[in-house]
C-alpha cells in the first residue's frame, strides 16, 4: 500500500504450515510428489504490488491413493525445518502401516489355511466343520467397490481491515462451494473484480485451510487509483475522436483497466485502418502522487503501408483486375486491416467462387501484397421441364392436352469479369405464360458500379399482358451492403377484345395502365455461403414512387371511366427480412418474413402482386393469389445430412389484403404445412417438397395437398 511519501511499499507476507489430513499416506516423499506436479513446497504468495495479470493461479492437487483430497500448496510457504520434521513424520507413519499391513494379510491367510487343512483320518470330518458351501469359480466373483466418500462442500471466508470491508459489501461472492478448486476460482474473480474497478492492487495474501473445508482468506483492497489527467501526446484530433478518447473522461476520474484497454484497442483498430499496421500506443511522461496517475498517450505508427497487387492462386478464370474493382482493394490505397475482413465476406457470398482459406498477407517494402485462394464453384445453371397433361375444358379451337413447362439458363462469371445472364420461361397452363430476363455487369466501366437491367413478362390466360422492365445502378458498400437506384416502368393491357366489352356497364377488374417509378434499393448480406447458408442476416428493402396512367379502352364505353383519376401518384413498398441460426453441429433453424404493399386510390386486378408455390408460399397452385397488400412469415428447420444435402420441416403463415371495390374475399390468412427433402444427385441438386395448404377457398387435406419438385443442374 502507498505510505506518506506516495510510492509503493512492500506488504509482509504471510505463512502458515500446510495443514494435511491425514490417510494411507504416500507412494513417494512429499518433496518428490510435488516435483513431479511441477510445482514447489516453497511458494511465496503475490504481494500488494502485483497488477491485474500477477494474481495467484490456485489448483487442487488431488492424491488418488485413499481418494483423499489435499489443501492445495500454491500459496502457502513453509520452513525448511518444519518441512523435514513433516516428511519424516510422514515416512515414519507410511513403515508402521505398511508392516501392519502385511501383518494382518499374512495373519488372515494362516487362519484361511489352518481352517482348511486336510484332516489326519480322511474318513472322519474335521472338528466342528461347517457344511460344505459351494464357492464361485474368481472368475464369477464380483469385487464390490469401496464406497466413495462424498466431497463435502467448501465455506470460504474473507478477512479484511475494517476500511476494506465497507468497499467489499458491494461484491456478490459465493460463502459456499462445491469444492477447493471452485473456492479458489471464486478469490480469484473477486480479486479480478476489485482491479477492475481500479484497486489495482488487490489481492489475497494469505490462503489457509482449517478442518479441510473451510478456506480463510486473508484479502487486501488498498486504495483506488484514478487519473489525475490524461493529456494527447502525439494523436491527432481525427483519431482520438473515432477512438472515443475525451480528456474529461481521464481528469480526476478512476483507472478502470478495461476502459484503458478499450481506448487503446480503437486506438490501434483506427490506426491499422489508415495504413498503419505496425502501430503501438502507451503512456509518456508518467508521473504517480499517491493514488493519482498522470500522463500523457503517445502512439508509434511505426512504417506506413500501402496495399501493392492482388494475386489469386487456385482453380479459378476470375481475373485478378476483377476482383481489385470488386473488392475495392486498389494498389497505392493505405493499408485497411477492415477491409481485408470486408473482401473475405463479400468474396464467401459469390455464387461462382469457393474461398479455400483466409486472404494472406504479405509486407514488403512498405507494401503489402495480398494472396487469395480460390477456386470455380459450379454456379452455372440449365434446366429445361416439359409436361403434357390433358386439358380439363377444352375451348373452341383449343386442343385436348395443354403443354405446360420450365425453361431456366443462369451464366455466371462470364469471361471472369464477374458478369451474369439469367433467363427463366415458365408455361403456368395451357394460356399463361412467365418470362424472367436478366442481365448484370460489375464494376462498370472499371468503377465500383454494378449495372443490371431485367424484364418481366406476365400473359395471363386471355385476360391481360403485363410487362415490366427495370433498369438499376447499385453500388456495393465495403462491408456487406448494397445501394441501389432503380427505374421501373409497369405496362399492362386488356387481351380480351370482344363483345363482352362493349356490352359492358361497369369498368372491368383489369385495365390498361402503365406506373413509371424511382426508387431505391438496399441490401444486407451477411450469409456465410449463397446457396446452403447455415448463419449470417439478410435483409433487404426497396420505396418506390411514381405515377399511374389509365388508358382509356377503345372497346368500352366512354362514360364508363367518368370519375376515375386517370393519373395519380403510386406507391409501391417492399422488404424481406431472413435470419439463419445454427443448432448443434447439423441443424438450421431458418427464420423469414417478407412483404410487399402497393398504395393507390383505385387498384384493379392486373395491378396487384402475384404469390402462390415454391418460392412464395407453398401448399398453393404457382401464383395462386392477387394481394395488394401481403406479408409472408416463415419457419423451417433443416437438418444436413451432407454439405448440401438436408430434411427440412416448415409452416408458411400469410396475410393478404386486396383493395378492391366489392371483393368477395378482401383479406384472407393462408397457411402453409409441409416437409420435404433437398440432395444433389448426378444430374443436379433435386428438392422434393410435400405441403398442405388452407385458406378461405381450400381446407386442410390429403386431395388438396400439392408436391413441389423440381432439380437445379450446375455446370
Amino acid at each position: 500500500m502507498p505510505d506518506k511519501a506516495g510510492k509503493l511499499k512492500r506488504m509482509p507476507e504471510h505463512s502458515s504450515p500446510p495443514q494435511m489430513r491425514r490417510g494411507w499416506g504416500w507412494l513417494m516423499p512429499p518433496e518428490q510428489l510435488l516435483k513431479e506436479k511441477g510445482r514447489s513446497m516453497k511458494s511465496t504468495t503475490p504481494t500488494h504490488t502485483r497488477l491485474m495479470h500477477d494474481i495467484f493461479q490456485g489448483e487442487e492437487l488431488v492424491f488418488n491413493l485413499g481418494l483423499r483430497r489435499f489443501p492445495p500448496f500454491a500459496t502457502q510457504k513453509v520452513s525448511s525445518g518444519k518441512l523435514n520434521a513433516a516428511v519424516r513424520v510422514a515416512q515414519a507413519q507410511m513403515y508402521v502401516r505398511f508392516l501392519a499391513f502385511w501383518w494382518l494379510v499374512l495373519g488372515a491367510a494362516g487362519l484361511a489355511a489352518a481352517q482348511g487343512t486336510t484332516p489326519l483320518n480322511p474318513a472322519a470330518p474335521p472338528l466342528s466343520a461347517a457344511p460344505a458351501v459351494a464357492v464361485p469359480p474368481d472368475s464369477a466373483r464380483k469385487a464390490t467397490p469401496a464406497p466413495r466418500r462424498p466431497v463435502r462442500p467448501v465455506v470460504l471466508r474473507l478477512a479484511t481491515e475494517e476500511a476494506d470491508a465497507a468497499v467489499l459489501r458491494p461484491y456478490r461472492y459465493r460463502r459456499q462451494l462445491p469444492d477447493s478448486l471452485a473456492a479458489l476460482r471464486e478469490v480469484r474473480e473477486l480479486v479480478l473484480a476489485l482491479q477492475a474497478d481500479a484497486y489495482l492492487t488487490a489481492s489475497a495474501d494469505e490462503l489457509r485451510w482449517s478442518r479441510g473445508d473451510t478456506l480463510h482468506v486473508r484479502l487486501y483492497v488498498g486504495e483506488p487509483f484514478r487519473w489525475a489527467r490524461l493529456r494527447n501526446g502525439n494523436l491527432g484530433d481525427a483519431l482520438l475522436t473515432r477512438a472515443g478518447f475525451r480528456e474529461q473522461l481521464y481528469q480526476q476520474q478512476p483507472l478502470r483497466p478495461r476502459e484503458w484497454a478499450r481506448f487503446q484497442e480503437n486506438v490501434l483498430h483506427e490506426a491499422e485502418n489508415q495504413g498503419y499496421p505496425f502501430a503501438t500506443i502507451g503512456l509518456d511522461s508518467l508521473t504517480l502522487t499517491g493514488t493519482d496517475i498522470e500522463g500523457r498517450v503517445v502512439l508509434r505508427r511505426g512504417p506506413a503501408i500501402v496495399f501493392d497487387s492482388i494475386q489469386i492462386i487456385g482453380k479459378t478464370k476470375t481475373k485478378a483486375r476483377f476482383l481489385t474493382k470488386y473488392l475495392q482493394l486498389e494498389p497505392g490505397q493505405p493499408f485497411s486491416q477492415q477491409r481485408l475482413r470486408d473482401a473475405d465476406r463479400r468474396l464467401r457470398q459469390l455464387p461462382y467462387l469457393q474461398v479455400k482459406a483466409e486472404p494472406e498477407i504479405r509486407f514488403s517494402q512498405g507494401r503489402a501484397r495480398v494472396y487469395f485462394l480460390l477456386d470455380d464453384r459450379t454456379a452455372n445453371q440449365f434446366d429445361a421441364i416439359v409436361g403434357v397433361l390433358p386439358n380439363p375444358n377444352p375451348g373452341l379451337g383449343q386442343k385436348k392436352v395443354q403443354i405446360t413447362g420450365d425453361v431456366t439458363l443462369n451464366l455466371r462469371n462470364i469471361g471472369g469479369g464477374g458478369k451474369g445472364l439469367g433467363i427463366q420461361w415458365r408455361k403456368l397452363d395451357a394460356t399463361s405464360q412467365l418470362l424472367d430476363a436478366q442481365y448484370l455487369h460489375p464494376t462498370f466501366f472499371g468503377t465500383p458500379l454494378e449495372v443490371s437491367a431485367s424484364f418481366n413478362l406476365l400473359k395471363q390466360a386471355d385476360l391481360f399482358l403485363t410487362t415490366r422492365p427495370r433498369l438499376q445502378v447499385a453500388y456495393p458498400t465495403a462491408r456487406a451492403g448494397r445501394l441501389a437506384v432503380f427505374f421501373e416502368q409497369r405496362n399492362s393491357r386488356l387481351l380480351n377484345t370482344d363483345s363482352t366489352l362493349q356490352l359492358a356497364t361497369t369498368l372491368p377488374d383489369n385495365v390498361d395502365s402503365q406506373f413509371s417509378s424511382y426508387g431505391l434499393d438496399y441490401t444486407w448480406n451477411t450469409l456465410d455461403d449463397p446457396y446452403f447458408p447455415r448463419r449470417g442476416l439478410l435483409l433487404s428493402g426497396q420505396a418506390a414512387i411514381g405515377t399511374k396512367r389509365i388508358s382509356r379502352n377503345s372497346d368500352l364505353r366512354p362514360e364508363l371511366y367518368d370519375g376515375l383519376a386517370l393519373r395519380s401518384r403510386q406507391i409501391s413498398l417492399g422488404g424481406r427480412a431472413e435470419r439463419y441460426f445454427r443448432f448443434g453441429r447439423a441443424g438450421v433453424l431458418v427464420t423469414r418474413l417478407r412483404g410487399e404493399a402497393l398504395v393507390n386510390d383505385r387498384l384493379f386486378l392486373n395491378d396487384l402482386f402475384r404469390l402462390g408455390g415454391l418460392a412464395t408460399l407453398r401448399g398453393f397452385n404457382e401464383l395462386n393469389f392477387y394481394a395488394s397488400q401481403y406479408a409472408v412469415g416463415t419457419a423451417e428447420f433443416r437438418q444436413f445430412t451432407g454439405p448440401d444435402a438436408y430434411v427440412f420441416i416448415f409452416a408458411d403463415q400469410a396475410y393478404l389484403r386486396r383493395d378492391l371495390p366489392d371483393d368477395p374475399y378482401p383479406r384472407d390468412t393462408p397457411t402453409g404445412l409441409g416437409a420435404g427433402l433437398s440432395f444433389r444427385t448426378g444430374a443436379g441438386q433435386f428438392q422434393f417438397v410435400y405441403a398442405l395448404g388452407r385458406s378461405k377457398q381450400q381446407n386442410f387435406g390429403l386431395s388438396s395437398g400439392k408436391i413441389h419438385f423440381g432439380i437445379t443442374s450446375r455446370f
